[in-house]
């Protein structure tokens, strides 16, 4: 990254992103539809649903906001922190995925923080299951931690190929036999 200065924050620029957008398309269903009006995109399969969620993903621990907020600031601090920690070591896919994280859980501690509920309106539904409606902050959590999880991953197949394989040994430290001639 030395050398791109003005690539440096892009993880911040990538949760600005996803707070913005969010935020607008939140502010488009709360101002343009009525609660539980839907408008159907590709039929039955996607439909725009306004929908409030006082609880977290899927509806659970309903009427919890200050446990939120407590521990959405509590991850919004660790996120910052550790992007700041790594900022320079951390891979891109990481540091990319933190950004997408840190992006979505702001916009969805904002409404929580404001109106104690927070805005979704995506609805799919594949065949007879209706998935539980969510908006594009709980898109970008979702999104930053596969990154996150896919670089961990990548993180400790690198480090298993460098132990096994950087010594130029065989397995169990025996020279690697050369083909008879």
């Amino acid at each position: 990254m030395k050398g791109s200065d003005e690539l440096r924050f892009y993880y911040y620029w990538i949760a600005l992103f996803v707070f913005a957008i969010d935020y607008v398309t939140k502010k488009i269903v709360e101002t343009q539809m009525e609660l539980y009006q839907e408008i159907e995109i590709l039929g039955g399969f996607f439909v725009i649903t306004s929908h409030r969620n006082k609880g977290a993903a899927f509806g659970i621990l309903q009427e919890q906001t200050t446990f939120f907020i407590i521990i959405t600031l509590l991850v919004v601090t660790g996120i910052v922190w550790y992007i700041q920690k790594n900022r320079i070591t951390g891979s891109r896919m990481l540091l990319i995925g933190l950004g997408l994280v840190l992006g979505g859980a702001f916009g969805n501690f904002l409404d929580r923080a404001l109106y104690g509920e927070v805005v979704d309106f995506l609805q799919f539904t594949f065949g007879s299951y209706v998935y539980p409606i969510f908006n594009l902050a709980d898109s970008g959590i979702v999104c930053g931690v596969a990154l996150i999880l896919i670089d961990s991953l990548r993180s400790i197949k690198n480090e298993n190929g460098e132990k096994n394989g950087s010594t130029g040994q065989g397995q169990e430290g025996q020279q690697p036999q050369q083909p008879a001639q």
